[in-house]
């Protein structure tokens, strides 16, 4: 059984930085494709960031040159690294498979960015 944990989230100002992580139990990261995706409230969750096995990584356009996602292979640990945070990033993070089908159920609780103008 696949369990996912987030953390790292918190409310921070325009500008600022966090450094999300995702451990996982059931999986290793480095034989899976694995992303970030995140929910605003009253929002569809969406896409942020990808890597692949062979460290290949892809973003959605709005994080591009702000945000970078890596693995610690050794700890099996997901990183999202957010800088210059916008407000429009505020919404709860979760890491996952990659690509994640729509029956994955693998989903942990997330973790909440906040950004204050």
């Amino acid at each position: 059984q696949v369990q996912l944990v987030e953390s790292g989230g918190g409310l921070v100002q325009t500008g600022e930085s966090l450094r999300l992580s995702c451990t996982g139990s059931g999986i290793i990261f480095k034989f899976n494709g694995m992303g970030w995706y995140r929910q605003a409230l009253g929002e569809p969750r969406e896409f942020v960031a990808r890597i692949l096995p062979s460290n290949t990584t892809m973003y959605r356009d709005s994080v591009k040159g702000r945000f970078t996602i890596s693995r610690d292979d050794e700890k099996n640990i997901l990183y999202l690294q957010m800088n210059r945070l916008k407000p429009e990033d505020t919404a709860k993070y979760y890491c996952n498979r990659w690509p994640v089908g729509t029956r994955n159920t693998d989903w942990g609780q997330g973790t909440q960015v906040t950004v204050s103008s």
